[in-house]
């Protein structure tokens, strides 16, 4: 069943259309019957590849910021079509290349003329700061501290950040995290699939590395498949909670190769820095728990 009054007036589609939130609407089996300009830019899957479709589907795959899959249980959608009232949430959802997106959604009922309830809508905000981050990073690429291919910094920009906030720690006394974070197998992934395969699972890592951190971390690539964290005002037990955070999202962020469905995981180094020693020391450190983690099963 669709919505007469949305086919016939143009209006509502002009505006869905031009507004910078993604929208779409299900029915109660929450097949996706609409489905604007910004949920293509922010998801990646055109009207073709989800109209029709369940949004359980292989499409959005929604999990909280624990890992948790939201779509085959009780997601704010299935939730909101279950007891008619809306709901908003923060989750992360599933682009079509692989990464995922910190998303905030606002989800609300729909019903028809006679009462009865037709399914829900959704609308979705990208939460990264996409606009100042692109500037910055046009900023940062003619200075050469960019990595061409994650789009996150490089190993200059690691360490002349890594530089200037312990030397803040230092001055200040505030409390500084650092994780070293490495590709699981990541020589596997290329001598199975090749080397285009693990450009993409690199990029793939990096974009949801990035969604993980808050808006003033420093993520970097320290080399090869290793990358460098750097969190600044943190205490153990929430530098701890990011990189449980981080684990489960690369865990979630997933590829279709020749058929097969290829996951990718890390392990993590983290620890605190001590006011007075070298950066050096705080990066070695922080490689030896990544190892350690590494030797104990990853």
């Amino acid at each position: 069943m669709q919505f007469d009054f949305f086919e016939q007036d143009s209006l509502f589609r002009v505006l869905l259309d031009n507004i910078y939130d993604g929208v779409y609407f299900t029915d109660t089996s929450r097949r996706i019957l609409y489905w604007n300009n910004s949920a293509e830019r922010i998801t990646g899957y055109s009207r073709e590849e989800v109209l029709g479709h369940p949004c359980f589907d292989n499409i959005l795959v929604h999990v909280d910021e624990d890992g948790r899959s939201l779509c085959m249980g009780h997601c704010p959608v299935a939730a909101c079509i279950e007891d008619k009232h809306p709901r908003q949430a923060k989750v992360f959802l599933h682009h079509k290349e692989g990464h995922r997106v910190p998303v905030f959604v606002s989800v609300a009922p729909i019903f028809k003329s006679d009462g009865e309830l037709f399914g829900a809508l959704e609308t979705f905000r990208d939460m990264t700061p996409e606009l100042a981050l692109l500037k910055e990073a046009e900023s940062l690429r003619e200075m050469a501290l960019i990595c061409p291919l994650t789009g996150i910094g490089n190993r200059r920009y690691a360490e002349q950040t890594l530089q200037n906030r312990t030397g803040e720690a230092n001055r200040s006394g505030s409390p500084l995290g650092l994780l070293m974070i490495d590709i699981d197998h990541f020589k596997s992934v290329n001598d199975l699939y090749g080397h285009d395969v693990g450009d993409l699972v690199l990029k793939t890592v990096a974009r949801t590395l990035a969604g993980a951190m808050r808006s003033y971390d420093f993520l970097g690539r320290w080399g090869g498949e290793e990358f460098i964290a750097i969190i600044p005002n943190v205490s153990l037990e929430a530098l701890n909670r990011i990189a449980e955070r981080v684990l489960v999202l690369v865990a979630a962020s997933t590829h279709q190769v020749s058929g097969k469905r290829l996951m990718t995981t890390v392990s993590i180094g983290g620890t605190l820095y001590r006011i007075g020693e070298s950066g050096e020391n705080f990066v070695k450190r922080a490689d030896e728990l990544l190892y350690e983690s590494k030797h104990k099963g990853r």
